[in-house]
């Protein structure tokens, strides 16, 4: 009688099994499309765009926002932001093993940080009408599991192996760089500077790192697939934040904020140029990256125009700020109708699917050894 493999063994070889017919399947929707990378994580810059036009008082000469726009726009965020919130808790349930992979994914174990970020964009951007303070409280519940999150991947990048960081950057990775400059604008805003500041040195160092690594295009990163090249564009999100945090620790947009500010505003210019990079894919739900940071940039822009006024800077604010609005609308537009009418809204498929390369190559292992 032939040999059967042992107990734990067949359960393995079933784990792998399942694990690799997941991974093909391209009718396994859910597991794939419900992510972090939310519509509610761009609404929300959209909604200190508008706070900061309707409250900054450098633009009150030539603009005049209701605030009532960022009470409407806080509020639509917050219930997408509990909605979404809710779906992923559901797959969490139902696609544990999905999630569970997804923290392996070069491109999606960034987007793990994007709830604690749209969590302190909502924060920051409470309008003045709901009549609420900031508590010192909001910003730890947010930051802590930010900063757990941060010592994980950031520790990959600084031990090696497969998940070090000149195999592992891409674009997204300015994701998990973000997250320390938005928790030291809402730490400065609560009262705690140091905190602030500590968190604003460390994103301050592992974006050099990031940056360098990027610009070198180094033979060990993977290419990143098409259809996601619109996160290019979060180059310009970490250094537009980084300028804003050093404003609210500091308290003026002094050199070391414009200094960054230039770097960003430089990034997006050279980013608009180049068309190129940007075509040949169809809409899918990855356009959503181009639009937090204008938003970012915009915001940036109008605390650079409170330092420094002149035509130039306004012209800017006006333009990044209608760019910001324009490019928000559109996509969201498009979203709706891809979604409702064409049923083309994720057109991707294979480009955010998760790899199951090495699943099959333990399985095959696993089934000459028994």
């Amino acid at each position: 009688m032939k040999n059967q493999p042992s107990e734990p063994l067949r359960m393995l070889l079933f784990q792998l099994d399942v694990i690799s017919m997941l991974s093909r399947d391209l009718n396994w929707k859910l597991s794939r499309r419900v992510n972090k990378t939310c519509c509610y994580f761009q609404w929300t810059s959209q909604g200190i765009l508008w706070k900061s036009l309707s409250s900054t008082p450098a633009m009150e000469e030539f603009v005049h926002i209701p605030k009532q726009v960022n009470l409407v726009l806080w509020c639509a965020t917050l219930l997408a932001f509990v909605a979404i919130s809710l779906t992923y808790l559901l797959k969490c349930f139902l696609y544990f093993e999905a999630v569970r992979r997804e923290f392996f994914h070069p491109v999606r174990i960034n987007y793990f940080f994007a709830p604690c970020i749209g969590g302190m964009f909502l924060a920051i951007g409470l309008p003045d009408a709901v009549g609420l303070s900031l508590h010192p409280s909001v910003w730890c519940l947010l930051m802590a599991p930010l900063f757990l999150l941060e010592l994980k991947i950031y520790g990959q990048w600084l031990s090696g192996g497969d998940r070090r960081l000149s195999k592992v950057a891409n674009p997204s990775t300015h994701l998990s760089i973000v997250g320390n400059f938005v928790g030291a604008v809402l730490g400065a805003r609560v009262g705690w500077k140091e905190p602030a500041m500590f968190f604003w040195a460390v994103g301050l160092a592992h974006y050099m790192v990031l940056f360098v690594t990027l610009y070198q295009r180094l033979p060990t990163n993977k290419r990143l697939p098409k259809d996601l090249h619109p996160v290019f564009f979060l180059f310009v999100a970490a250094p537009s934040t980084a300028s804003v945090a050093w404003e609210d620790i500091t308290g003026s947009f002094g050199y070391v904020s414009r200094i960054v500010y230039f770097v960003s505003l430089f990034l997006l210019l050279s980013l608009v140029v180049r068309v190129n990079l940007f075509r040949g894919f169809r809409f899918s739900i990855s356009w959503w990256a181009y639009t937090f940071p204008l938003g970012a940039a915009a915001i940036a822009t109008i605390h650079y125009y409170s330092a420094v006024t002149c035509t130039l800077t306004r012209f800017l604010v006006v333009a990044l700020s209608l760019a910001s609005v324009l490019v928000v609308v559109s996509i969201f537009v498009t979203t709706l109708a891809c979604a409702c009418l064409y049923g083309t809204l994720f057109p991707n498929d294979q480009a955010i699917a998760i790899t199951s390369e090495q699943h099959r190559k333990q399985h095959q292992l696993c089934k000459q050894q028994a």
